[in-house]
């Protein structure tokens, strides 16, 4: 089949370029269901825990990906800025990932415990009052609004169901535990919710 043919035939030419995608993604991407290093929590990577779950949930709803990655490349200049590198096994858990790839602020990979709670609700409710020169938005409202735990338990279900696909050694969350789910959570602010979910990033990588 000449060049000429398939250029002059658009059907035929958007047939072909979608084939090749599909084979070449299937190419990549199939093998990674098999391999150990994908399908396994890294060393002290352990599910969410409720209140974490729901300061996950804030930190996608308020759109925090859009300005923060959550995936250090095996670069010089990435590790010694934010510690070592991310690994597959980091984010079996994560449902959708949170590796962003835009940085307007920087990495948060490794944040938990970096800063104390009181140095993130105050962040949280001005930036620049702990980074003078920092151009992320304000969210004041967090430390206003009460989380009720009402869908607690049927977001642990269905990432029971997504994990439980894609990684079959994960812990999946036990019927008691979403049983619990509400009442870890009912009463607490979306920011002590979501200082709860960045003080667990990277906790494991300082055991390897």
């Amino acid at each position: 089949m000449s060049h000429e043919v398939v250029e002059k035939n658009v059907g035929l030419l958007a047939i072909l370029v979608i084939l090749v995608i599909s084979v070449g993604g299937l190419v990549e991407i199939v093998p990674l269901f098999f391999q150990t290093e994908t399908t396994t929590p890294a060393p002290g990577v352990n599910k969410y825990s409720a209140l974490h779950l729901e300061g996950r949930d804030v930190y996608i709803r308020e759109g925090c990906y859009n300005c923060h990655s959550q995936m250090i490349r095996p670069f010089r200049a990435e590790t010694e800025r934010y510690g070592h590198y991310s690994v597959a096994g980091e984010s079996v858990y994560d449902h959708p990932f949170q590796w962003g790839s835009k940085r307007t602020g920087p990495d948060l990979a490794r944040v938990g415990g970096r800063y104390s709670d009181d140095w993130h609700y105050v962040h949280l409710i001005n930036p620049r009052d702990v980074v003078p020169e920092s151009n992320m938005p304000a969210y004041p409202w967090l430390s206003d609004t009460v989380l009720s735990g009402e869908d607690t338990a049927a977001k642990m279900r269905a990432l029971n169901i997504a994990v439980g696909a894609t990684c079959p050694k994960c812990e999946l969350y036990s019927e008691e535990e979403m049983a619990n789910a509400q009442k870890e959570v009912a009463g607490k602010t979306e920011a002590e919710a979501l200082v709860a979910y960045l003080q667990g990033l990277g906790l494991a990588s300082k055991q390897w």
